[in-house]
């Protein structure tokens, strides 16, 4: 099994899962990632067979959470993830979630839609709660579509969604967005593949995004 190395928050040198990619999304009482809450985490790990250049959503390698708030979020965002204020105070208390989320990732790489913002909820809610900034690799999905498919106009997950011809039946839940991303991973995996031989090169093609001139 391929691996690369990539540091730990303590600065040790840990292995990097080539052949094993976990894709995740969040749902938020908000959209800003300083100050609003994480309430749920959905992931699902995808299988990458590189010697035959194959990728493959593995849907019984998943991970769902919702994390317990101590006051529900607002009406309007629970009609939004439909994640119910009873659910909410019910929920997993955070330092156990984000434990299981991290031994649910081992060693892969975490890649999401408009990466950014997942990456900034759940790195701060893991400095407290797993007493360091938990830093494994993350990878945008969204920049490998703009390198892959330059010239198209989308941004949003359902634009490109709607470029691709994928349909989601429940919008904004984390399940289902989580699969709705790894469907979108797999329409750009023949352009990213004809490009790349291992992980490193796919963060750098996904790197190349920042100098695309989008309109």
């Amino acid at each position: 099994m391929a691996r690369l190395d990539w540091p730990d928050w303590l600065g040790r040198r840990r292995e990097v899962d080539e052949t094993r990619w976990v894709v995740l999304d969040v749902e938020t009482s908000g959209l800003d990632p300083a100050r609003d809450r994480l309430l749920a985490i959905a992931a699902i790990a995808v299988r990458v067979d590189w010697a035959a250049k194959r990728l493959a959503i593995v849907p019984a390698d998943s991970f769902e959470v919702v994390l317990r708030q101590q006051e529900a979020s607002a009406v309007d965002n629970i009609l939004l993830h439909g994640i119910g204020a009873q659910r909410q105070r019910e929920g997993v208390p955070a330092g156990e979630a984000l434990r299981a989320l991290q031994a649910y990732a081992g060693t892969s790489p975490l890649l999401a839609f408009h990466a950014a913002f997942d990456r900034a909820l759940i790195q701060r809610y893991a400095r407290p709660e797993l007493g360091g900034a938990w830093s494994p690799p993350w990878l945008d999905i969204e920049h490998l579509c703009a390198v892959t498919h330059e010239g198209v106009g989308a941004r949003s997950l359902d634009e490109w969604m709607g470029y691709f011809g994928i349909h989601c039946a429940v919008r904004h839940q984390a399940a289902a967005d989580t699969l709705a991303e790894c469907e979108v991973l797999l329409r750009v995996w023949p352009r990213v593949v004809a490009e790349c031989s291992n992980w490193r090169d796919v963060a750098r093609l996904a790197g190349r995004q920042r100098w695309i001139g989008r309109a």
